[in-house]
């Protein structure tokens, strides 16, 4: 949990920084013009599923910590390793498009609060990586599987603030 709460305070001083600019801004432009706003709501919709099967993996867990999570937890880290390929996919496209990180402070805003999150979505992928490879050997507890559940979980929840407010402008 403070973890969580860490990483709660690194995202509320982004989006705040974010909001700062934006608001302070006399042009900005519509994230209409630069960014994949369909491809987007499917993949937030791939990232919505893994909470899904989170939710279940741990249902799984605490009922009975030995295998039984194991395919819902195989299932979030491919919809996870999913949400973040087709994410590299957008940020090529918006690049070639011509939006990067020098582009202005709109670019480098959504580059940073955007690349962050994919790195949290990366450490959470990484993180489920290890509880699969202690479910398969039978040395996960319901803990080490609800920690990184909860993590998941806050890293999806935070990508539909981030979407919203990003995205949805």
């Amino acid at each position: 949990m403070l973890l969580i709460a860490a990483e709660t305070m690194l995202f509320v001083g982004l989006i705040g920084a974010y909001l700062m600019f934006r608001i302070g801004s006399v042009t900005w432009p519509s994230a209409w013009l630069y960014l994949p706003i369909g491809m987007t709501c499917l993949n937030t919709l791939v990232l919505l599923s893994s909470s899904y099967t989170m939710q279940h993996a741990l249902r799984a867990a605490r009922a009975q910590p030995s295998t039984t999570p194991l395919r819902f937890l195989t299932l979030t880290a491919a919809l996870g390793i999913s949400f973040l390929l087709v994410q590299g996919y957008e940020w090529l496209q918006l690049i070639r498009d011509g939006l990067t990180i020098s582009t202005g402070i709109y670019g480098a805003t959504f580059y940073t609060l955007i690349g962050c999150h994919a790195l949290h979505v990366l450490a959470a992928v990484a993180w489920l990586v290890v509880v699969l490879f202690l479910v398969h050997r039978r040395r996960a507890t319901a803990e080490h599987i609800v920690a990184c559940g909860r993590y998941w979980q806050f890293v999806c929840a935070l990508w539909v603030v981030l979407f919203a407010l990003v995205y949805l402008n």
